[in-house]
């Protein structure tokens, strides 16, 4: 791959988790301060992201894989992203908002995909370069975090009481135009199949790895994914709202120690990988979402602030040491024919179906404990901790770890 290549999709990789990370994080803090939505409807906004996930295959599996240029459809859907989030930016009120977040999220979902496409059909050796330009995926989530906090300040106290907080759709919608743009430089990657082959709904959906369920262990993982989903669904719905109203300055710039640790984190998940194995790995992910909602729940804006900062740093261990290491864990037991089906599938049980139903009772939870608007957060947090607890022993007593899983494919993608 040539420099050239390589500097443009290290910039499209940017500016694709710039676009998500720039409103997604605050998310929750602009719909209580500006829309004044409750709980469920905040958890509904979230839910979005959950439907996407389990559209987006169709519109790549019956789409773009078959009749269009991978980079044409990544720059229509981002440049009617730019619409999508003028219109979230102008909205006064919830029942205004949701509709456009819809389809903003089952728009932008895709894209993941689309960005990975693009860029492993110009490597000749993914498991080297592919490293290095998705690294810029999450240094993009990590800028858009430090804009907001410290250049702009549109979460500080002033700010919000201002309704300031809205400028992120704004900065989105700048950025998607960009990105839109840009996708028609980047490299030409044609549909892979055949336009005139016939679809196979199983094979769209990832259901042709369902024969991985039969094996026990196989199924204790899957079960274990998608219930760990939940404690991660409060994470990314109430802790910007939560570190924000406690009174940690600068919240959603701190926030991006989660994405600095992912970094860090990816580095330590082959050493750890291959001395401790497989179940350990996972294990210790799963004690680590338990140890950052008990620090959540004990940890305060002043002396015990370091208490919250920890618990954001935790954020690479939990998602890296878990997730990734899931798909490494699938990868291997799909074999070489199921490989796609298998991680589709794992998908969409995980980032649809799980995180669906975590947003939906993070919502349920955050109303039972909130009183004439003053909200228990030690409570709020100590649940998610009892559920990854739960998760945590029930995954120790059932699962037994085989010898056989290889080290030397670690997938090297995040968040």
């Amino acid at each position: 791959m040539n420099a050239a290549i390589r500097f443009k999709l290290s910039v499209m990789m940017f500016l694709e988790f710039f676009v998500w990370g720039a409103w997604f994080v605050t998310l929750g803090t602009f719909l209580g301060n500006n829309l004044h939505a409750n709980n469920l409807q905040i958890g509904s906004a979230f839910s979005t992201q959950s439907f996407g996930a389990i559209i987006a295959p169709f519109i790549i599996g019956l789409i773009a894989d078959r009749y269009f240029n991978a980079e044409k459809i990544l720059g229509i859907l981002h440049l009617s992203g730019v619409v999508l989030m003028y219109q979230m930016y102008c909205s006064s009120d919830f029942t205004a908002f949701y509709p456009y977040v819809f389809i903003y999220m089952i728009v932008y979902m895709p894209t993941l995909a689309l960005v990975n496409s693009v860029a492993f059909n110009q490597m000749k050796n993914p498991e080297k370069e592919f490293g290095f330009i998705r690294a810029f995926g999450t240094l993009g989530w990590i800028v858009a975090g430090l804009l907001i906090s410290y250049a702009f300040h549109w979460d500080s106290e002033a700010s919000l009481k201002e309704g300031l907080l809205k400028n992120t759709f704004l900065m989105t919608s700048i950025a998607s135009l960009v990105l839109g743009l840009f996708s028609f430089l980047l490299p030409k990657t044609p549909p892979k199949i055949n336009k005139e082959e016939k679809v196979k709904l199983s094979s769209v959906l990832g259901l042709d790895a369902l024969k991985l369920l039969k094996d026990k262990n196989y199924i204790i993982f899957f079960l274990a994914s998608v219930l760990i989903c939940v404690p991660l669904a409060f994470y990314y719905q109430y802790a910007n709202p939560f570190l924000v109203e406690t009174g940690l300055n600068n919240a959603t710039g701190k926030m991006t120690f989660g994405q600095m640790s992912e970094l860090l984190f990816m580095l330590l998940l082959p050493v750890f990988f291959s001395k401790f194995g497989l179940k350990k790995t996972l294990a210790l992910a799963m004690l680590c979402w338990v140890l950052r909602y008990l620090l959540f729940a004990h940890g305060n804006a002043n002396e015990f602030s370091f208490m919250l900062i920890i618990g954001i740093a935790l954020h690479g261990l939990c998602y890296d040491f878990f997730f990734v290491t899931g798909q490494i864990y699938t990868d291997n037991k799909a074999g070489e024919k199921y490989k796609s089906a298998a991680q589709g599938l794992i998908t969409l049980a995980t980032y649809g179906v799980g995180m669906l139903v975590g947003f939906y009772i993070a919502g349920l939870i955050k109303d039972a404990c909130t009183i004439n608007n003053v909200t228990d957060w030690k409570r709020v947090w100590t649940i998610p901790a009892v559920i990854a607890a739960a998760v945590l022993v029930l995954f120790l007593i059932f699962f037994r770890e085989r010898k056989n899983i290889s080290s030397g494919e670690i997938p090297t993608y995040a968040e």
